[in-house]
C-alpha cells in the first residue's frame, strides 16, 4: 500500500510503502480514488513536525467492513469527514485535534485509508470521485459560511466573495443556485469572466481597484452587503467590515494574506457586526450540504487533476495561484 508523508522541515513529500493496516469491528477500508489540495495542506507542509500522511480531503470506494459496522457496505462510494469525530452540534479542542492530515492524524493521500465507518459519508450519486474529494474541507466551509451559523445568507441578499479559490468557488456555485446576489474579487480579469459566465452579479479586480471596499458599497446603493466570504484574513478584514451593511455578517475563513495582523475592532461594534469563526464543518452540516447539491445538480469546479506520482507538483501549483476552484490529485 502507497502513501505520501510529510517530511518536517522538507519541501517535498515522500512516498513510502507499507502493509494495509489491520481492521477493528467499527471501522471500514476504503481504496482511495481522489484526493484534493487545500491551503491547510500547503501550511502543513510547511510547518509540521510529525511525518503523517497529508491531506484532509479525499474520496473512494469501501472495500473492506468490520463486523460491527453497519451503515456502509462494500461497494459504496464515500468520502472522509474533515473531522472525523464531529458529528453535530458545536466544535471542542478535542474534535479540533482530530482533523485529518494535519498534528499527529493521518490524512487521505493514500492507496488506502482506515476509519470508523462515522467518519465516512456517502457521496451524491451525480458526482465523480475527483469532484466528491473536493466536498469534505473547500466544499463544507463555504457552506457553513453561508448556512449555517446563527444569521445564514437569504434569498435575494446580496454577498462578497474574496477570490477564486475552492472555498469561493464553491460560494459562488451555492448563493447562485439559492437566489442569492455576488460580488466577487479578483486580481485576474481572465478569472472575473468565467465568474461573470457562472453567474456572478458583479465582479471587481482588486488590483486595478485597490480600494475594492468603496466599489462594493457603490454596487449595493452605499448599503453595503449583507455577508462577506473572507478568505483574506489579517490584510483583507478591514476592508470587509468598511463593505459590509451593519448588523451584517463576516464569515472569517482563511489567512491567505498571512498569520499576523493588526485589526481595529471599532467598526465590529459601532456597525454592531457579526463576525463567525468557520473552520470547516460537522458531519450533519455535510449531509446537509449534500442534500443541497443533489437538489441543485451542483457539480464542484475542478481546475486540474494531478496524476498521484505528481503531488508534490500538486502543492506548487496550488501555491501559484493560478488554479481556478480545487486542485485533486488522481490516486488510483
Amino acid at each position: 500500500m502507497k502513501k505520501y508523508l510529510i517530511q518536517p522541515g522538507a519541501d517535498s513529500l515522500r512516498l513510502s510503502e507499507g502493509s494495509s493496516q489491520g481492521l477493528r469491528a467499527s471501522e471500514v477500508r476504503v481504496r482511495i480514488k481522489a484526493a484534493s489540495l487545500n491551503y491547510r495542506d500547503i501550511l502543513n507542509r510547511k510547518y509540521s513536525t510529525e511525518e503523517i500522511v497529508p491531506f484532509s480531503d479525499g474520496a473512494g470506494e469501501v472495500i473492506e467492513v468490520g463486523r460491527n459496522v453497519t451503515h456502509l457496505a462494500v461497494g459504496d462510494r464515500v468520502l472522509g469527514l474533515f473531522f472525523p469525530s464531529w458529528m453535530a452540534g458545536e466544535i471542542d479542542r478535542e474534535i479540533q485535534n482530530n482533523a485529518r492530515g494535519g498534528g499527529d492524524v493521518d490524512g487521505m493521500l493514500a492507496e488506502e485509508v482506515v476509519g470508523i465507518e462515522t467518519s465516512f459519508v456517502r457521496i451524491p450519486e451525480h458526482l465523480s470521485y475527483e469532484e466528491a474529494s473536493t466536498l469534505p474541507c473547500a466544499g463544507l466551509t463555504a457552506w457553513h459560511a453561508l448556512f449555517e451559523h446563527a444569521q445564514p445568507a437569504e434569498e435575494g441578499q446580496t454577498i462578497l466573495i474574496q477570490g477564486t479559490g475552492g472555498v469561493s468557488i464553491f460560494a459562488l456555485q451555492l448563493a447562485v443556485a439559492h437566489g442569492i446576489k455576488t460580488i466577487v474579487t479578483s486580481s485576474s480579469d481572465e478569472k472575473l469572466e468565467r465568474v461573470r459566465e457562472m453567474g456572478a452579479t458583479h465582479t471587481i479586480n482588486y488590483r486595478t481597484t485597490p480600494n475594492w471596499e468603496e466599489e462594493v458599497f457603490v454596487l449595493t446603493n452605499r448599503k453595503g452587503v449583507d455577508l462577506v466570504i473572507e478568505v483574506g484574513g489579517a490584510g483583507t478584514l478591514e476592508k470587509s467590515m468598511k463593505a459590509v451593511k451593519f448588523n451584517g455578517v463576516i464569515s472569517l475563513i482563511g489567512v491567505l494574506s498571512g498569520l499576523k495582523g493588526t485589526v481595529n475592532p471599532f467598526m465590529i461594534v459601532g456597525k454592531s457586526l457579526r463576525v463567525f469563526g468557520i473552520y470547516v464543518g460537522s458531519r450533519a452540516m455535510q449531509q446537509n450540504f449534500h442534500r443541497a447539491l443533489k437538489k441543485y445538480q451542483i457539480h464542484p469546479i475542478v481546475d486540474r487533476v494531478f496524476e498521484f506520482e505528481e503531488a508534490n507538483d500538486s502543492y506548487e501549483y496550488q501555491q501559484s495561484g493560478q488554479h481556478f476552484g480545487n486542485v485533486v490529485v488522481k490516486v488510483d
